[in-house]
């Protein structure tokens, strides 16, 4: 018998050309969920991949199998171009829009430093949503699998958890709010009924998983792009740009450019989720560049458009009747139009954080014996996201804006240990981490979470509760992201070498029968 097939220099080498052989893993095994350790050569350990049961292929109408395991070669399809709707399509909503609505009205800056923040905001998560995406293929596994490397396997449960509620709960929930509040402008029906509407099929389509999400992604492509086209081509017309005066400052353009920035790296945490079913040998930089342009093309258009409306009516009604005031711009046909776009558009965006948000619960390592598991756990957080939905029908602009806020802090020491932990394992292999439940090394969390309790206290700058930083020193606005992500990356380069953590460990993937 030969020896199992491995994945061949997976995580610590993307910086250095990393190869993962396709032709090495060619025997995939159906249904492996044991994860064992053994010497293989020199010091490398080698660990048992878990593999994904089942079968599921390219078909939209099958339900997913399994959970957050490694995904077999003879699985794999698609190609990246796929990516461009699928990360272009869930930011076609109100909720884009209401960014730059708030730059303007809530932050103070005038139309032009509004464009200047928003654009450098959404690039930079952007960029490092491109680069997160580019390693599902060779990974073959969700992100938050790949967060072990460096947080190890209890240690993820952090970014894991964090991640679970995030995603699961609160984006679904924020989402939710805004196709329901869409459909009611439009129906005048009871603002609970449009969010049961919203919420059932958001929950349907998430629960048939990876290649109906796709599907419905690209499906919705053409109807959002012409409803927010004609939509700006309306706002654009009416706006005012030049008569908007800047009152918000250095600190105004700060709040924005953390804002901008947390609505594009919100979606960081899904990042390979949604690319691992690719074939290992597609470009990454084909990955990386499709998904990231999905995600900066929309955002940035939709922002400058929220900005611009923002400059047509008063600061009170764009912030308190968000929806209504967007759409009361236009004729009545564009709006009825528009406010249908911004319910699909709101759909578009939950299908992924219902997937992505039962993807990072399961990465807890909770033992579900079921093949449908991932599949159960979306259905509960469609559940528990709609509750929490109900309480945001009312103020949902301060709940959006503190929400946007939140959002960065933790992602942004996340981000921090990641690539902090790829330049300094660049030469290492270290793919067995992915599944290897003795990798428990502390530097990981321990900087993310010293990070978070010194950033977030001291620079938060927010309705609710104002740090002493900013509290003193208004101008600098909010701060809780570049901090927590500068002292995150220097604490973790510093324990990494204090750490008693193996350097290298060999991916066995098991071979079929």
């Amino acid at each position: 018998m030969s020896a199992p097939p491995t994945l061949d220099r997976l995580a610590g080498g993307w910086l250095a050309g990393d190869v993962v052989a396709g032709d090495c893993v060619d025997s995939i095994a159906k249904g492996a969920h044991v994860t064992m350790l053994g010497r293989t050569d020199g010091d490398n350990l080698e660990v048992v991949a878990k593999v994904r049961e089942g079968e599921y292929g390219d078909r939209v109408g099958t339900v997913e199998p399994g959970g957050a395991e490694f995904i077999p070669l003879s699985e794999r399809h698609g190609n990246p171009l796929q990516l461009l709707w699928t990360w272009t399509s869930p930011n076609l909503e109100f909720a884009t829009v209401f960014v730059g609505v708030l730059a303007v009205a809530a932050f103070g800056l005038s139309f032009g430093q509004a464009i200047v923040a928003i654009v450098l905001g959404t690039a930079l998560g952007s960029l490092t949503h491109g680069l997160l995406s580019s390693r599902g293929p060779r990974s073959g596994v969700p992100q938050m699998i790949l967060s072990r490397i460096p947080f190890g396997y209890r240690g993820n449960w952090l970014p894991a958890g964090l991640n679970s509620i995030t995603a699961g709960i609160g984006w679904f929930a924020v989402n939710s709010v805004s196709g329901a509040l869409a459909l009611n402008t439009l129906t005048h029906m009871p603002k609970w009924l449009a969010l049961v509407i919203v919420v059932l099929a958001q929950i349907a389509i998430a629960f048939f998983g990876h290649n109906l999400v796709h599907a419905f992604e690209r499906l919705a492509l053409p109807v959002l792009g012409i409803a927010f086209v004609l939509a700006a081509i309306s706002i654009f017309t009416k706006a005012h740009p030049s008569a908007v005066h800047s009152t918000g400052g250095t600190g105004g353009f700060l709040i924005t450019l953390g804002a901008a920035f947390g609505y594009a790296c919100g979606w960081n945490p899904y990042a390979a989720d949604y690319t691992r079913y690719l074939r290992p040998g597609v470009s990454k930089l084909s990955t990386g560049l499709f998904a990231g342009l999905g995600v900066f093309i929309s955002c940035v258009a939709l922002e400058i458009v929220g900005a611009a409306s923002a400059t047509i009516g008063s600061a009170g009604d764009a912030l308190g009747n968000p929806t209504g005031a967007f759409t009361g711009h236009m004729s009545t046909a564009l709006a009825d139009f528009v406010l249908v776009a911004i319910a699909i558009g709101a759909v578009c965006a939950n299908v992924l954080n219902i997937y992505s948000g039962a993807m990072s619960f399961l990465t807890l390592g909770f033992r579900l014996p079921l093949v449908l598991r991932r599949a159960i756990i979306a259905l509960v957080f469609g559940a528990i996201g709609f509750v929490v939905a109900l309480t945001g029908l009312k103020d949902a602009g301060d709940k959006y804006e503190n929400f946007l806020l939140v959002i960065a802090y933790w992602i942004g020491p996340w981000l921090a240990v990641m690539f902090t932990d790829w330049v300094l394992r660049r030469r290492d292999r270290v793919d067995g981490f992915l599944f290897d439940t003795r990798h428990n090394p502390w530097a990981g969390p321990l900087a993310m979470a010293i990070g978070m309790a010194v950033s977030i206290p001291l620079f938060s700058n927010q309705t609710k509760y104002v740090g002493p930083v900013p509290k003193h020193h208004p101008a600098l606005g909010d701060l809780t992201f570049e901090v927590g992500f500068v002292l995150t990356a220097l604490l973790y380069a510093g324990f990494f070498y204090l750490q008693a953590d193996r350097r290298n460990e060999v991916l066995v993937i098991p071979e079929g029968d």
